[in-house]
């Protein structure tokens, strides 16, 4: 039995290897671009796994050639054939154009690739070397080792430029000395030493000019001014400092605009960073990348005429049947990769950016040519660009699962990032671990199997977290509380104003508007006087507690929605906190330790006073119930000291406090408080943690950070008091303004 598999595998190991790996590929260029679109872990960890294997399985198959001709010392045509599929591994080795990075860190692994290259065209040079002069296949052979250098050459270089380091330094502008002090100062002491009252005129920049702005867009405009954004804003990702002038420009731009428009522009443009980063977009749209796809494609299907008219006698069927496969596989690749580039944000941006941008723009010189060749063109399929930005328009609300077959494929092929919220809360985390430990003995074993392999935070993520459809009245009200915060920030000559605004986490709202009583006022101990890991907690589980309390008031739809709104952000806020710690790192502190030890006090005070035995809705409002009826009286810390960090009944005395609010008030200061801490959280996440989330569906608060950066909330533009556009000195006596090498236009 064993030699026969032993022969089974000898004889079609290669074959089995090519076609796995031409599989890989066509998986790849399909399925790539749903990480964008989902959130979805097992989704996205067959993508990974797919990734890796890619690469494996293709230089695993140039081994088995490279070592079955070296123990063969008859070259016939077998071998030749076989010869003739290694170019075609080096091909699926520059993978397809929709992934060339999994992740950031990928990026950083540019060098390794580039040995990578050297030392696998190497071993395909050695193989199609040792098969001359009698290889039947040398000139299709030696087509598509050009092709699959190119392509090769094409993921290397484009994991260099996505580099961090290399993208720092592209957005380097040439350096600017400033005005000659020094001869300034020669002319200065020369008309002093004549005795001569020196005069030394500034003129300054124009001013702030507004512009009006229609406060809709069609979806062409959308993509063209996210393009522009994009080309100013790109800098973020390695924390770029911009200009007042960017500032007057985004922000007058977002502050005429609905929440609507502003959603879908900052969707489009954050679809250009996950472009860029994670894809061949920036190799292929330029000159030398068109040059090389178009050499490309043209040896491939000269390849294949020459391999169609040769005489195949001596050759096997299987092995011929496999080489057409590769053939036609790399030429539906190369189909497949140019229509979603044709039909890609990045194509409607260039082919109609006449009406947007003016071709004096350097990051737009180099599209002038194709543009003036192409742009009728492009216009001719202007109803067929206007429908496949139909197809990608926001899904407000509606939950995936309800929608029809074809709302739903729509949805999943077209949408630009997964459009949900996830959703983690403490009480019904708690609830349920103590009710599956008690009730199923499977779900304690599956528990006990993850934990062993480290792997519990998955088992969770995949067990108590929800999706929430992203609702446009939430994104309304988040627009609304960003654009008054904008609007106080709106001073360049007092900047402290932003970063005082960007730095609150709750405080702001307390102190700044008309929240502020002598009941709320008790509230700010809850977020100044303790960190924001514990703030968040405390306000979460507040917030649970309030919301499942069943004293319900009548109210009006605003106080219904912000009730709502305080759900959502509250369990979306603890999920960033809990699931992705990374995201929150810079302001977490000991998060998780805190959120253990809460958690472990829920368990302990729901098995005594839960009864767990009932549905999950009556369990949850009887465990809020049962929380809110302990007495407060003293403060948990003067019993517990620093032992514990639970804080389960610190927030039942917020929730009391809360509670005493009068009921439209209470919710709406917790339904701002919440957006505070949401724009906190982005703003002090780091900018490469935001844009790696691109690649695992989005989330809410990458959206978040953009938005403000456009509204000008935070330190990302350097104001200055004076800005110099002409210098000149000259006598006082003379009176009139010198024309000598001493004026400067800086």
């Amino acid at each position: 039995m064993s030699n026969s598999i032993k022969k089974l595998y000898d004889e079609w190991s290669i074959q089995g290897f090519v076609l796995f790996s031409l599989s890989l590929q066509i998986i790849l260029i399909l399925f790539a671009p749903f990480r964008k679109r989902t959130g979805n872990m097992i989704v996205i960890s067959l993508i990974w796994l797919a990734y890796l294997l890619a690469d494996w399985a293709a230089i695993f198959a140039l081994g088995l050639i490279s070592s079955r001709q070296k123990y063969t010392q008859k070259f016939d045509d077998h071998a030749d054939i076989r010869v003739f599929w290694a170019p075609f591994l080096l091909l699926h080795l520059g993978g397809p154009d929709t992934v060339t990075a999994f992740a950031m860190e990928d990026n950083a692994l540019w060098l390794r690739h580039l040995v990578g290259l050297l030392s696998q065209v190497v071993t395909a040079i050695i193989v199609f070397g040792q098969s001359l002069p009698s290889n039947k296949l040398w000139v299709p052979t030696l087509l598509l080792f050009v092709v699959g250098t190119i392509k090769y050459g094409e993921r290397t270089y484009a994991l260099f430029q996505a580099n961090l380091n290399t993208f720092r330094k592209s957005m380097l502008k040439a350096p600017d000395p400033g005005p000659d002090y020094a001869e300034y100062m020669e002319k200065y002491s020369a008309i002093k030493k004549d005795n001569r009252e020196p005069n030394i005129w500034i003129e300054e920049a124009p001013e702030r000019a507004m512009t009006s702005h229609q406060s809709d867009l069609d979806a062409i405009a959308e993509v063209q001014h996210a393009y522009q954004f994009f080309e100013i804003f790109k800098g973020l990702i390695v924390d770029h400092i911009f200009s007042t002038r960017d500032h007057w420009q985004s922000r007058d731009f977002f502050g005429q605009r609905t929440a609507e428009v502003a959603l879908k522009v900052v969707a489009v443009e954050l679809n250009f960073f996950y472009t860029v980063l994670y894809t061949k977009v920036v190799v292929i749209r330029s000159i030398f990348g068109y040059f090389a796809r178009f050499i490309s494609s043209c040896a491939i299907v000269a390849a294949l005429s020459t391999f169609y008219s040769l005489d195949k006698h001596g050759f096997g069927k299987i092995d011929v049947g496999i080489t057409y496969t590769l053939l036609f596989g790399a030429i539906a690749l190369d189909t497949i990769a140019l229509f979603m580039l044709a039909f890609s944000d990045w194509t409607v941006a260039v082919a109609y950016t006449q009406q947007v941008y003016t071709f004096t723009h350097t990051s737009n010189k180099r599209w002038k040519g194709i543009n003036i060749c192409f742009l009728p063109l492009f216009r001719c399929f202007l109803p067929l660009f206007r429908y496949f930005l139909h197809l990608k328009k926001i899904n407000w609300g509606e939950d995936i699962e309800s929608m029809s077959c074809l709302g739903r494929a729509r949805q999943i092929l077209f949408r630009r990032w997964s459009e949900s919220l996830n959703q983690y809360n403490l009480i019904h985390y708690c609830l349920e671990e103590g009710t599956k430990q008690n009730r199923s003995h499977f779900a304690s074993f599956c528990r006990m199997c993850f934990s062993l392999f480290n792997l519990k935070d998955f088992y969770d993520k995949i067990t108590y977290v929800s999706k929430k459809p992203f609702e446009k009245k939430l994104w309304d009200f988040i627009f609304v509380q960003l654009k008054k915060k904008s609007d106080l920030a709106d001073e360049p000559e007092s900047p402290d104003t932003a970063k005082r605004i960007c730095s609150a986490r709750g405080e702001w709202v307390l102190q700044n508007n008309d929240w502020t009583t002598e009941g709320s006022s008790k509230l700010m101990h809850y977020i100044v006087d303790v960190g924001f890991d514990q703030s968040l907690i405390l306000w979460h589980i507040a917030t649970d507690l309030c919301y499942h309390d069943h004293t319900i008031h009548e109210s009006d739809e605003d106080t219904r929605n912000r009730r709502e709104f305080c759900k959502i952000l509250s369990d979306y806020m603890l999920y960033l906190l809990v699931m992705q710690p990374t995201m929150m790192s810079a302001v977490a502190g000991i998060g998780q330790i805190r959120f253990r030890d809460t958690c472990a006090e829920a368990k302990r005070f729901f098995d005594k006073k839960v009864d767990l035995r009932q549905e999950q809705d009556q369990e949850h409002k009887q465990a809020c119930t049962r929380i809110l009826e302990v007495n407060t009286d003293l403060e948990p810390a003067s019993l517990k000291g620093d032992i514990s960090k639970s804080v389960l009944f610190d927030a039942c005395i917020l929730a009391k406090e809360l509670r005493n609010l009068e009921y439209k008030k209470g919710w709406g200061v917790m339904s701002e408080v919440w957006v505070e801490m949401l724009s906190y959280a982005a703003s002090h996440c780091r900018s490469n943690t935001h844009v790696a989330q691109l690649s695992k569906g989005g989330e809410l608060i990458t959206f978040v950070w953009l938005l403000m950066a456009h509204l000008g909330i935070g330190d990302h533009f350097q104001y200055t008091a004076t800005q110099v556009s002409k210098i000149s000195i000259h006598s006082l006596q003379e009176g009139v303004q010198s024309d000598s090498p001493s004026d400067f236009d800086p």
